[in-house]
Order: C-alpha cells, then sequence, then structure tokens
C-alpha cells in the first residue's frame, strides 16, 4: 500500500512539473537558449574580425608611411637623414608618431624620441623586427618600449639596406581608431527581441497543437470512439495536417480493426472446411487454432481417443516429431535454421503428412496432411512402369530367342532361317510402334505446349487415312464412308490429329471383324466444338469392358492383341489428343451392333 501511494504521489508531481514546465515553454526555452549561444557566439566573432580589420588597416598606414620615408631616404645623404625623418615624422596626421631607423643588424641608427640612439640596446629581438625580418614587414599591436617606457603600436618594414620602424602611442586616440564598430550590437539586440517574439509565437501554437494531438492520443489509447469532425479541431498549419492524417489513420485502424474481426471469423470458417488438419499453438503448448480435420485426422493416426487437442503431443506415431518441438523450444526458434520438419505415417491403409512450422516467437503450427489419394496415384505410376517393362520383355525376349537359335545351329535350313528373320523383323516392328506409342504419349503428358498448331481440314485427314489403309480394308472387306463435311477445320496438330484418327481405323480393322462397314461423321457442331462419331458394325465389346478401353496396355483379348501386333496405347493416344484439342470422348455399343466411340474437338484450341 505504501509503494502504491509513493507512486501515486510520484506521478501527481511528473504531472504538475509537466504542467508547469509545458512543452510550449521548454521548446521556447531551448530555442532562446540556442539563439543567445549563437548571437553571443556572432558578436565575440563579429568583434575579432572587426578588431583585426582595423588593426590590419592602422598597420597598413604605417607601411606606407615606412615605404614612402624609405624613398626620401634613398635620395639623402647620411648627415641629413635625422633632420629628415623629423620633418616626414612632423607631417604625419598623428602628430606624435614616433620613427626608428635600424640597421640590418640590429643597431638603432636614429630614434626620433631619443636624442643618443648609440645608446640603445640591439633591437634584432623585439617581436615586430622578428616578423619583419621572416616576412618582410610585421606589427605589434600593444608593447611597452625598453627604450622610452610607454606603450607604442609598431610597424616595422625589412628594405635592403635598413629597417624602418613607425610606431603611435598607445593611449584614448589609439583606442578609438582600433575600437570596433558598435552599430552591429545593436543590430543584435533588436533581432533578439524580434526572434523573441517570433519563437514565443511559433512555440505557444505548436505547443497548442501538441496539447491538442496528446489529449486525442489519449483517448485513442482508451478506445475511444472518435467524431467525424474531430480533425478539424486541429490548427490549419503543418503540425495541423500531420495531426489530421493521423485522426484519419485511427478512424481508419479502427474500420480495418473491425474489418479484421469479419475476416478472423471468415479465415476460421475457411479452415473448419478446409481440406488440410491445421493446428497453432503456443510455445507452452497449449491450443490456439485447431480446425476439425486435424482432430479428426489426430484420431485416425492415434490408438486411442484424444479427448483434448493437446493430447497429440502423446501419440506414439508423432514421437519423433514432438521431440523436434522441444528441442525448438529448447534452443530458440530464431537461432535455428532447421525451423521445419515433415513425417510420413501409415496407418489403416491410409497415408498421412504431418508437417511442423517454428515460428520466430516460439509458438508452432502442425498440418496433417491426407496422401492417400496421391499414394494410390503413384501405385499406378509404379503399375504402369511394370507394364511397359513387361511389354517391351515379349518382343525383345521373341528377337533374343530367334537370333540366338541362328547363331547356335549353323546347320539350319534355309527356309527356316527365313523364318525366323521375318519373325525376329515383325518383333522389331512391334517394338518399334510400342516405343513410339510410349514416346507420343509421354510428350502429351509433359511437353503437350511444344506441339505446333495449323489448321486442319477434318475430312481431308481421313480420306488421307483411307487411302493409306486401302489394302488392308480390301483385305478385310470394310467399306469407310466418310461423312464429315468439306471445309470442316479445326486449329490443332496434324501429326496428332492423324494418329488419333489412324488409331481408330487400325483399331476397327484389327478387331472389329470381316464383312462390316465404318463410319465418320459430325452429327453436332456449335460455335465452341465439333461433335463426331467414329462407328463400325463390328463385333462390338463386352460391356464391361467399355470403361477401361482407354487405359494404357489394357487389352480386351491380351492373346489375340499381341498376335496382331497391338501395343495396347492406340486408344490411350485417341484419347490423350481428345483431350489436348480441347474434348472429352466415351466409347459405346451401337444397338445394332458394333462399338461407336463419340468425342468433341475445340475448334480453336488454345494452349
Amino acid at each position: 500500500m505504501d509503494e502504491s501511494r509513493k507512486e501515486k504521489r510520484a506521478m501527481a508531481r511528473r504531472q504538475r512539473g509537466e504542467r508547469y514546465w509545458s512543452f510550449s515553454r521548454r521548446l521556447f526555452l531551448s530555442v532562446m537558449a540556442l539563439y543567445v549561444t549563437s548571437a553571443v557566439c556572432f558578436i565575440a566573432y563579429q568583434y575579432q574580425r572587426e578588431k583585426a580589420y582595423r588593426v590590419g588597416l592602422l598597420d597598413t598606414r604605417l607601411q606606407d608611411f615606412n615605404h614612402w620615408l624609405e624613398t626620401q631616404l634613398l635620395v639623402t645623404a647620411d648627415d641629413l637623414m635625422p633632420s629628415v625623418v623629423r620633418y616626414y615624422a612632423g607631417r604625419y596626421p598623428e602628430q606624435q608618431l614616433r620613427v626608428t631607423v635600424i640597421e640590418r643588424d640590429g643597431t638603432v641608427v636614429f630614434d626620433t624620441h631619443k636624442e643618443h640612439p648609440e645608446e640603445m640596446n640591439n633591437h634584432l629581438g623585439r617581436p615586430e623586427i622578428v616578423r619583419a625580418l621572416a616576412d618582410g614587414r610585421g606589427y605589434n599591436v600593444r608593447r611597452v618600449s625598453e627604450s622610452t617606457g610607454d606603450t607604442y603600436f609598431y610597424s616595422a618594414t625589412v628594405f635592403d639596406e635598413r629597417i624602418v620602424r613607425s610606431a603611435l602611442p598607445y593611449d584614448i586616440t589609439l583606442l578609438k581608431i582600433l575600437a570596433a564598430d558598435p552599430h552591429y550590437l545593436w543590430f543584435t539586440l533588436a533581432m533578439t527581441v524580434l526572434m523573441t517574439l517570433v519563437a514565443y509565437s511559433f512555440t505557444k501554437r505548436l505547443g497548442d497543437a501538441i496539447n491538442h494531438l496528446r489529449e486525442f492520443a489519449m483517448r485513442a489509447d482508451r478506445n475511444e470512439p472518435m467524431d467525424a469532425n474531430e480533425r478539424d479541431a486541429f490548427q490549419h498549419n503543418e503540425l495541423g495536417e500531420i495531426s489530421q492524417h493521423i485522426v484519419q489513420i485511427y478512424q481508419r485502424l479502427r474500420q480495418t480493426k473491425e474489418a479484421l474481426s469479419i475476416e478472423r471469423e471468415k479465415l476460421f470458417t475457411h479452415l473448419q472446411t478446409s481440406h488440410e488438419g491445421l493446428g497453432v499453438f503456443t510455445r507452452e503448448k497449449r491450443e490456439t487454432l485447431v480446425n476439425t480435420l486435424f482432430i479428426q485426422y489426430g484420431n485416425l493416426i492415434s490408438d486411442h481417443h484424444l479427448h483434448r487437442v493437446e493430447d497429440i503431443f502423446t501419440v506414439k506415431e508423432l514421437e519423433k516429431l514432438n521431440k523436434f518441438i522441444d528441442n525448438a523450444l529448447r534452443q530458440g526458434g530464431t537461432r535455428r535454421k532447421d525451423n521445419m520438419m515433415s513425417v510420413n505415417i501409415e496407418k489403416d491403409g491410409r497415408f498421412f503428412i504431418v508437417e511442423c512450422h517454428i515460428f520466430p516467437d516460439l509458438s508452432f503450427e502442425i498440418s496433417i496432411y491426407d496422401v492417400t489419394q496421391e499414394e494410390e496415384q503413384a501405385r499406378l505410376k509404379r503399375q504402369l512402369t511394370q507394364n511397359i517393362a513387361h511389354e517391351l520383355k515379349t518382343p525383345v525376349s521373341s528377337i533374343q530367342g530367334y537370333l540366338e537359335t541362328l547363331v547356335t545351329t549353323p546347320d539350319i535350313p534355309a527356309d527356316k532361317v527365313r523364318t525366323f528373320l521375318e519373325r525376329s523383323y515383325a518383333q522389331s516392328n512391334r517394338l518399334s510402334r510400342l516405343l513410339r506409342d510410349i514416346s507420343m504419349l509421354t510428350r502429351m503428358d509433359e511437353a503437350s505446349q511444344m506441339y505446333d498448331m495449323e489448321l486442319i481440314d477434318l475430312r481431308v485427314v481421313v480420306e488421307g487415312i483411307v487411302g493409306d489403309v486401302a489394302l488392308e480394308l480390301e483385305q478385310k472387306r470394310i467399306s469407310v464412308v466418310n461423312d464429315l463435311r468439306p471445309g470442316m477445320v479445326l486449329k490443332g496438330n496434324h501429326s496428332l490429329i492423324y494418329s488419333m484418327f489412324r488409331n481408330l481405323m487400325d483399331n476397327a480393322i484389327a478387331y472389329a471383324g470381316t464383312d462390316i462397314s465404318v463410319r465418320v461423321s459430325c452429327f453436332r457442331e456449335d460455335d465452341v466444338f465439333y461433335y463426331l462419331s467414329f462407328a463400325d458394325t463390328g463385333v462390338g465389346v463386352a460391356s464391361e469392358h467399355l470403361n477401361r478401353l482407354f487405359e494404357r496396355f489394357y487389352r480386351v483379348d491380351k492373346g489375340r492383341s499381341r498376335k496382331l501386333g497391338g501395343t495396347g496405347l492406340g486408344l490411350a493416344i485417341v484419347k490423350n489428343t481428345v483431350l489436348l484439342h480441347g474434348g472429352a470422348i466415351s466409347a459405346k455399343n451401337r444397338r445394332g451392333g458394333g462399338l461407336e466411340f463419340i468425342f468433341t474437338l475445340s475448334k480453336n484450341n488454345e494452349q
């Protein structure tokens, strides 16, 4: 209780101090302190600069006199030098000018203020003489003369034969000459008064705006709603505009918060209908967000019912994942590179992938995917690979057997040799067709976009196929009726369309029987599709096989199909070609006998 009271009292004292020393007052005092400091520095600098200027100006005047006097001494005899120096020194505006003529070795030759210059000490050590010998000229602002005891302003000039030094007594007259101009002091004072008034006005308005903004911030901190006209209460200046924008941002944030609340509800609804089991947990392994599928999949994986969501961490199948989470929480997720782990689980004929992601704040997410269907598709692919190997093995074994017989039996009769070679050749043709069909299907599956598209006349394609298989049709006594009208054009790949109709025709020739007819027709047409029929009057297919005719390597009569040289891929190529051209295909038995393929082709197929 005592500590709480002390804190309240300290807070009250701070608030009273803040009210007394308001922001505007602190800002005003800070600005004025900065300005006064700058003004003092300016005055000091200006004073030194002005004084240096006047010292330099006086030194220049004395230097000019020294040079002028030297020109007179050059044309004056040595015995007349004292009178000439006194004469010109007396004519100088300042009547008390002292002139000293000094030899280069420092011996004083003449001094207007000493009757016996030979009694004066050597002047080489005088500061102005030292500077003059170094730079050609030198001065000393204020120095007491060792000869007279008076204070002078000295200016010395070095010439070829002598050193001429002029000096003025450092008295009130000289002080006035060297004194700085005081007008800038009055200017600085006037500017200080003006700056004080401007700073006070500016800081007061700024302080009022900040106090208003502070009140707004306190109301916003309490999450109080703001009026629509709240931003109009601020002053119309830069800070007022900033404050208005802050109010607008706060109002938008409130709207966004409400919208986020709605979106949060939508997200919860979406997660509940998702096909993925999702659970989000805190670093203490407490539930944050869990959907229904997560609980359902967790119960399918576990050997016992999960009464609480957190019981998922006790499931034996997820022990490896649980250890990963514990290690990540101990080491700190932000310092770990491996912040994700995935495990595969098979349970009661179902396959699951469980993934865990560790977030920087050490919360984590567990996702459970049911991949049973994907695993089934992978199994079908493996089965397809086995079928391909089996289909390839048969012709290769036959060819190998015939050739081995020919190699190991040198005295085999010629007619037998020819028979074996013909059979080997037939099997090699079958192997070639099989590889060609596999390659075509693979390309359609993986690189369908690489096929070139062009305009194709379907009637012309069918007429070309009828001409190519005319001999086989004649042998089987099969008649073909091409009911496709001229000008039935679509955009597609010519080789695939040809292969599609050719496989349908070959299928009819091989399996439909003899003394039959084949009809190719278009029974409907719209702006997008051609609706086509390829029908024969042959023996047809048992109904249990109809739905599997388009499967790869599926045969109704396996023995008869291999004898006829089929690869088992013809109708699969037909189906993939139809799909690649934007259509669909199905097979059915005709009422009067025979088999009919009904399919659609898009007129303008765009990849």
